[in-house]
């Protein structure tokens, strides 16, 4: 084998690898949870250029599938209710039970982040990470998702990433996970 063939080889592996991991992220859809349906939900064409990391702020997070379902419906009930939102904010949870959860979902605008909702995708960690980061399947979660956004084409190669203190005066994703966000590949500095 040549070296141009061998090159070729390691890259097609290398795809393929990529490709695996981010099929392999098994979303739960919205029905697991319990979800509300959506008041007028909002479409969003084409690839976003954006995506915002929040956390949830709750003290304890959650350990076990019955626990991030019931605080996932409770976002839920507080963004449809106090908030006035037509749905939960965000597009995607990342709970601390391994899974990843659809919140609106993609292709549909969420409430997350003034003046970016129609071009981002809102993520949220289940918890509260301003002294401690999320576990790692959280964060290889996150990743994965962001990946498959990519795949699917909801979500622009060039993107930037943001933490939600970024986009409006707020603590949120808390210091530890935006100290780790930072050091992704998309992060920016606006």
């Amino acid at each position: 084998m040549n070296t141009s063939t061998a090159i070729k080889f390691v890259a097609a592996l290398t795809l393929c690898f990529l490709a695996l991991s981010a099929n392999a992220l098994q979303i739960e859809p919205r029905s697991s949870w319990g979800a509300v349906a959506a008041r007028s939900p909002s479409r969003i064409n084409g690839p976003v250029d954006y995506v915002i990391i929040h956390h949830s702020d709750n003290p304890n997070g959650c350990s076990t599938s019955d626990q991030c379902k019931r605080m996932i419906k409770n976002i839920q009930s507080d963004h449809k209710g106090r908030r006035n939102f037509s749905d939960i904010g965000y597009n995607f949870i990342i709970a601390g039970d391994g899974k990843v959860y659809e919140g609106r979902g993609f292709g549909l605008q969420g409430s997350h982040a003034p003046n970016y909702n129609r071009k981002s995708i809102g993520i949220v960690f289940i918890g509260n990470f301003e002294r401690t980061a999320p576990s790692a399947q959280m964060l290889q979660n996150a990743k994965d998702l962001i990946e498959l956004a990519k795949q699917r084409g909801h979500l622009k190669d060039n993107y930037t990433l943001f933490g939600h203190r970024q986009t409006k005066a707020t603590s949120c994703p808390g210091d530890a996970l935006y100290n780790e966000i930072k050091t992704w590949p998309h992060w920016r500095q606006n």
